[in-house]
């Protein structure tokens, strides 16, 4: 019997695990190559994936809500109609059914958790999910405290919430039956977070429970600060010849383009020209090296209806001119919004843009998108009273002015390189020439 084993593939860069949010074939169903098999939910989108072979499903290692991580067998196609094999659930039950009247007894010395491995399947016949197993391994929880850790999940399983909640505690409980292995931790290796006070609850308060896309983007946002020491640099540029060009030029724009003319693809176009001329921002950080990057991949800062934040990118924008890259922007938004942008439109940014000016704020303070090494917010542009330098001396006139806000990872990027490219960029929206033709 042949069997095909199907696995989470790579849904973008920083994305090391999807939530199994719904099959859309059942064990024993016939599936076609290329035919929707499951959907699976990131931090960054939610994905249908295709089967990569015809046959039967006849096994399915992850249940709905489950977590898997990239590279995991999530299920098995039998190529050739072969018998249906037990379902994850049912092996669980079989062992346990086994070891009724067993006496079980926990060696920390059993292969299960020999060189810090930790088996899918506990000694108890419990279930252990990819990702608490990792955890496990990582922070030097054997088997033994494993099987002692009361599960939330379905059917008593162990979580990703119950086993962090237990390390948490772990410090003030004396462990006297299991050997702990010690794990060494890189000098490069971020500090964790200090625990959270516990909050006092207030009469009319209430409690709202994150949903899945704002915890892992939370998570992402906490590892970034600890990765990066940031720091942030601020110029302010004087728009006013992009203002007056773009409401000259948008009707005819629209007509001959069929698209609408925005602010964001004229901006791009000068991030992109000192990207060029500062090529030390397009860079990523791997322990003690520097990946120079090749591409300049634009990533977007996007709202989506829910309120989340998504990232959408403009691969190779360096190629582009303004009508391409106009038509990138416009693009990409509108999958965001109607949620339909596939997991390769979301990955493989190397500098990341993000325009707080569409919330009304003058200027902020980004966090890098990891595994970047910097990202420019861009402030709203406002009608300001300004020095005006002329050949005849000052005046003073009204202007439309903008802040520039950019956020770099200091390991690698110095305050010189953040703060000459910064300025860079405000230099060539400043030069931009009122009389181009579109």
């Amino acid at each position: 019997m042949a069997e095909i084993e199907i696995r989470l593939p790579k849904m973008g860069e920083s994305v090391t695990e999807a939530t199994i949010t719904n099959w859309l074939k059942e064990v024993g169903d016939t599936v076609e190559m290329d035919e929707p098999l499951v959907e699976v939910a990131t931090d960054k989108v939610d994905n249908e994936l295709p089967s990569e072979a015809e046959g039967v499903l006849i096994k399915k290692f992850f249940e709905e809500n489950d977590v898997a991580q990239v590279g995991d067998v999530i299920a098995i196609i039998s190529t050739d109609g072969g018998s249906v094999a037990e379902s994850p659930q049912k092996e669980v039950e079989s062992v346990a059914e086994s070891k009724v009247t067993e006496v079980i007894k926990i060696d920390t010395d059993d292969h299960s958790v020999k060189n810090g491995n930790v088996s899918k399947t506990g000694p108890s016949g419990k279930f252990y999910s990819p990702l608490v197993r990792s955890i496990a391994e990582k922070e030097g929880v054997s088997m033994q405290e494993l099987e002692t850790i009361s599960g939330s999940g379905k059917e008593g399983r162990v979580t990703k919430k119950d086993i962090l909640s237990y390390i948490e505690n772990r410090g003030n409980k004396p462990v006297t039956a299991a050997k702990v292995e010690k794990v060494e931790v890189s000098k490069s290796k971020p500090a964790k977070p200090a625990h959270s006070p516990a909050i006092p609850l207030m009469e009319g308060d209430e409690i709202v429970e994150m949903d899945r896309m704002r915890k892992l983007i939370a998570d992402h946002m906490v590892m970034s600060v600890q990765t990066s020491p940031h720091v942030t640099s601020y110029v302010e540029a004087d728009v006013t010849n992009i203002v007056n060009w773009r409401n000259k030029v948008k009707n005819e724009f629209l007509a001959k383009e069929g698209e609408k003319i925005t602010f964001t693809p004229i901006f791009m176009e000068a991030i992109v020209k000192a990207i060029k001329d500062f090529p030390g921002v397009n860079v990523s950080v791997d322990g003690d090296k520097i990946i120079l990057r090749k591409n300049i991949n634009l990533g977007m800062a996007t709202a989506l209806p829910s309120g989340n934040l998504i990232v959408p990118v403009i691969k190779n924008a360096d190629n582009l001119n303004l009508t391409g890259l106009t038509k990138a922007v416009n693009g990409l938004a509108n999958k965001a919004r109607n949620n339909k942008l596939s997991s390769d439109e979301i990955s493989g940014g190397t500098y990341t843009v993000t325009n707080v000016g569409t919330f009304g704020n003058v200027m902020g303070t980004p966090i890098i998108n990891q595994p970047q090494v910097a990202i420019l917010a861009l402030g709203a542009i406002r009608k300001v009273v300004s020095v005006i330098e002329t050949p005849q001396g000052d005046t003073i006139g009204i202007r439309h002015k903008m802040f520039l806000s950019h956020s770099y990872d200091h390991r690698v990027v110095d305050g010189a390189l953040g703060g000459m490219f910064v300025k860079r960029v405000a230099d060539y929206l400043e030069q931009f020439d009122p009389n181009r033709e579109i």
